[in-house]
């Protein structure tokens, strides 16, 4: 056997899949614009705002932008140069994102108690400021309004097209408010990308467990399982979110549990099928004859070859998550201040008259952020299908 053949049998079955999935090009597109949204999404603050990156006034150098940094700001950011420097770092996978969610949830309390920026934002100040030539010189956002900006030149209603001002260009045109479109969008992003990730990591870490014990132990924990997976898929998850919406609140968090563990089921029916299925393999029962401990046969043997069809449903369902969050900020039930894409097709529709940059703008990222966990969820499913396989040789 030679040197270069050893890692490449050493590989998890779900690496190799996740090794084939993206040798195909829908799958490079789909997480093309998956990360595009991510980077968005992480540096908000500094693509679309108003406050100033670093401006100059009477010789003092000052950052505004900094000033008001947000905690979740300061997490995200931490949060992601922690797992750019893990990634490149010879660390195991699990370790890596075990780490990296450690690291958020340290920066997240860390930041809480700490980052506490001014609560009042007046954003005119610093317009006003510059036409008056306060400042010896200023830098701003590519995009220098806020998504809390809100203008109200454009008319009675802020409503704006695109490039229709000539003082202040807003290349997605402003909504009812007068808010630009376009830094809406881009701080909205990270609501999309969220409630996607949660919801389906919460999902994914309850049918994994209801499911793995389903599939190992069978009898009466697959019997009971099978009953809880029954009576979870029969509820009906819109319906819920809006009675919830409705009696506590608009709450994102609250959103994100409810769509989790309502969505759990899919999991551990994979799960279940899987471990069912792996079980009976030569390498389990080698591990239970060396008297292996239970969670080292579950975790680190029976898991990690049985993980490509769960990989294959949690890109189908962070899609799912996606849509019902627009779906409700599209009724009206979603976030009151905080920006949305359901929120901005619903003032769309809600005007007297058609704007079609509230529609094509947002409606346009909901599609292709759906489409791109979409065609990643068609590669996963076609790399772990071995009748395409033949079909293909």
């Amino acid at each position: 056997m030679t040197e270069q053949a050893k890692p490449r049998q050493q590989r998890s079955y779900a690496a190799q899949v996740m090794r084939e999935v993206f040798t195909k090009w829908g799958a490079r597109i789909g997480l093309a614009w998956i990360a595009l949204l991510v980077i968005v999404a992480v540096f908000a603050p500094f693509l679309a705002n108003s406050h100033p990156l670093l401006l100059s006034e009477q010789g003092e150098l000052r950052s505004p932008l900094l000033r008001y940094l947000s905690a979740a700001d300061v997490t995200l950011l931490v949060t992601f140069f922690s797992a750019v420097a893990l990634w490149f770092s010879g660390i195991r996978f699990r370790i890596k994102f075990g780490l990296v969610v450690l690291v958020a949830l340290g920066a997240g309390l860390v930041s809480h108690a700490l980052v506490s920026p001014p609560q009042l934002s007046i954003y005119e100040e610093y317009r006003e400021k510059q036409r008056a030539g306060a400042y010896d010189w200023v830098i701003r956002a590519p995009i220098p309004y806020s998504a809390k900006d809100y203008l109200r030149d454009a008319g009675d209603t802020g409503l704006e097209a695109p490039l229709a001002d000539g003082e202040r260009r807003h290349w997605f045109g402003t909504d009812e408010n007068g808010a630009d479109v376009l830094s809406r969008m881009i701080h909205a992003a990270r609501i999309a990308l969220g409630i996607g990730f949660v919801a389906t990591g919460i999902a994914m870490i309850i049918g994994t467990i209801i499911g793995g014990l389903m599939g190992y132990f069978s009898g009466i924990y697959d019997m009971i399982g099978m009953r809880l997976v029954e009576i979870f898929e029969a509820i009906p998850v819109l319906f819920l979110l809006l009675t919830f919406v409705a009696f506590f609140g608009r709450n994102l968090y609250v959103m994100m549990i409810i769509i989790g563990i309502t969505g759990w089921t899919g999991y551990a029916r994979y799960v279940r099928a899987e471990f069912l299925k792996l079980r009976q393999q030569e390498f389990v029962q080698s591990a239970i004859a060396c008297g292996l401990p239970l969670y080292s046969i579950l975790f680190r043997h029976i898991l990690p070859n049985g993980m490509a069809p769960i990989l294959v449903a949690a890109s189908f369902g962070v899609a799912s998550a996606i849509l019902a969050e627009a779906t409700l900020s599209f009724l009206g039930l979603g976030l009151v201040d905080d920006p949305s894409w359901g929120q901005m097709l619903n003032q769309a529709v809600q005007a007297a008259t058609f704007n079609w940059w509230m529609a094509a703008f947002p409606g346009g990222a909901i599609f292709l952020t759906v489409f791109a966990y979409n065609l990643i969820g068609e590669s996963m499913r076609d790399a772990i299908d071995p009748h395409l396989k033949k079909s293909a040789k």
